[in-house]
């Protein structure tokens, strides 16, 4: 199976399911990538990827990192630039990357929320999405479960989509001020 037709296919599951209401979002989310063939697939784990947290005023922590056991740092996405990020991939995999980007955390660290959620179409309805402040990217949610949203990473002028998983937490973890 080559690139895009696993692409094809994860799209296709992503549509078969449920959509999400943006207020059913509200809290901390821990993520994981879905291996779909993207050049992204791994390289969030690799830096120390811990999710997203939508607040109530429907804003977003769009990328949440570990940076200590007890500390979530919210990165500025609009650091990285999204093209040059993908280019990089291969190098986001390695240990070098994850080193460097654990040093880099306090320089990249967001001064606010960097993203907003609201519901916008998708396929064959409209379901939760959140639009980043400062990169051409859309992000897609749908139920997997009760506690897991599969989302859909989409960039404006690829084709190519990032999936991953969101799980539900209760932990508490301080971020970063």
């Amino acid at each position: 199976m080559d690139n895009m037709d696993r692409q094809e296919e994860m799209k296709a599951w992503f549509s078969s399911l449920k959509p999400v209401r943006p207020v059913e979002m509200i809290g901390l989310w821990r993520g994981l990538g879905i291996p779909s063939d993207h050049p992204l697939d791994g390289v969030l784990e690799n830096l120390g990827w811990f999710g997203k947290r939508f607040h109530a005023d429907m804003r977003a922590d769009a990328l949440l990192f570990q940076w200590r056991a007890d500390r979530l740092v919210a990165i500025e996405p609009g650091f990285l630039p999204i093209r040059l990020a993908i280019k990089a991939a291969p190098f986001g995999r390695t240990r070098v990357a994850r080193t460097c980007f654990s040093y880099l955390q306090k320089v990249l660290r967001a001064r606010g929320t960097t993203a907003s959620l609201a519901l916008q179409p998708s396929g064959d309805g409209a379901t939760a999405a959140m639009r980043y402040d400062r990169q051409p990217i859309v992000d897609y949610f749908r139920w997997m479960n009760a506690q897991e949203l599969a989302g859909m990473m989409c960039i404006a002028g690829d084709a190519r989509h990032y999936f991953f998983q969101l799980r539900t937490t209760n932990a508490v973890a301080a971020t970063q001020g």
